[in-house]
């Protein structure tokens, strides 16, 4: 797909960390951008300075959902491409043992449903709903309808101790990404994931800069952390490549997660 002003995206969890990067990355070459985020300080400010529109959007309701598309799309026009950025976290084991009393404590179940929620429910809601616009359009004369990315981790694949919901969420995300780019292959929209590592977001800026640095340290090549930049440019490159299709790709510096 050509990077244009004629071309309208749609990002959600936009206004910050990996979703801002690929929006002002996109917006450099003239794509239209739409900013789904519950954070309205940040999503309206970096709308501004894209020129683009910002829609308070909550994506674990489809009535919100259906009204942010609505209004991108008055704004901005149909999307061709959307990126799902949006997603939470948040850590405990399938069971623990109290290390004072012994006591025997389950999983809270309500940390488990609100993680799938977001991350996976939340994405596929998004999918099915912007995919179903596109529908509506001409396929472009580089033969694209559409192009879909979606943000998974490599907790996917290394799960650590803890990280249970999250790394089903992710899991979720990464096992649908080849029947989605199937089940829409007739429709000419492509759709591909992306497995970030560990990232230099929002989520780590608040984390000791020693734990930030012992982080990085485990990163076999480049010894770093992420930059948002990065995936931006991955998320372009998924774009524009019209023969990729149905791919999940890591995104991660060769790092392979220990169990903690």
């Amino acid at each position: 797909m050509k990077l244009d002003s004629k071309i309208s995206a749609v990002i959600t969890g936009g206004a910050s960390g990996l979703g801002a990067a690929t929006a002002r990355r996109l917006a450099s070459n003239g794509v239209r951008i739409g900013i789904f985020d519950l954070n309205e300080e940040a999503g309206k400010a970096l709308a501004d300075e894209l020129g683009g529109v910002f829609c308070k959007t909550n994506v674990t309701s489809s009535e919100d959902v259906d009204a942010a598309f609505a209004q991108s799309r008055a704004a901005i026009g149909q999307e061709r491409i959307l990126v799902n950025c949006a997603g939470v976290g948040g850590g405990a084991k399938t069971v623990s043992r109290d290390n004072q009393t012994g006591e025997i404590n389950e999983y809270p179940l309500g940390n488990f449903e609100r993680i799938v929620q977001v991350n996976l429910i939340g994405t596929f809601r998004c999918i099915t709903k912007s995919a179903a616009g596109m529908l509506a359009q001409p396929i472009l004369d580089d033969g694209d309808r559409g192009v879909i990315i979606n943000t998974a981790s490599v907790a996917a694949e290394d799960g650590q101790i803890g990280q249970v919901a999250y790394t089903a969420s992710k899991a979720g995300i990464v096992g649908m990404t080849l029947t989605i780019a199937r089940d829409l292959s007739s429709e000419a929209i492509r759709v591909n994931t992306i497995l970030p590592g560990l990232f230099d977001t929002p989520l780590l800026a608040r984390l000791p800069d020693g734990v930030r640095a012992g982080l990085a340290a485990q990163v076999p090549f480049p010894r770093r952390l992420g930059q948002p930049e990065e995936y931006a440019m991955l998320a372009e490159t998924m774009i524009t490549c019209g023969y990729l299709n149905g791919e999940d790709v890591r995104l991660d510096g060769a790092i392979r997660m220990a169990p903690r």
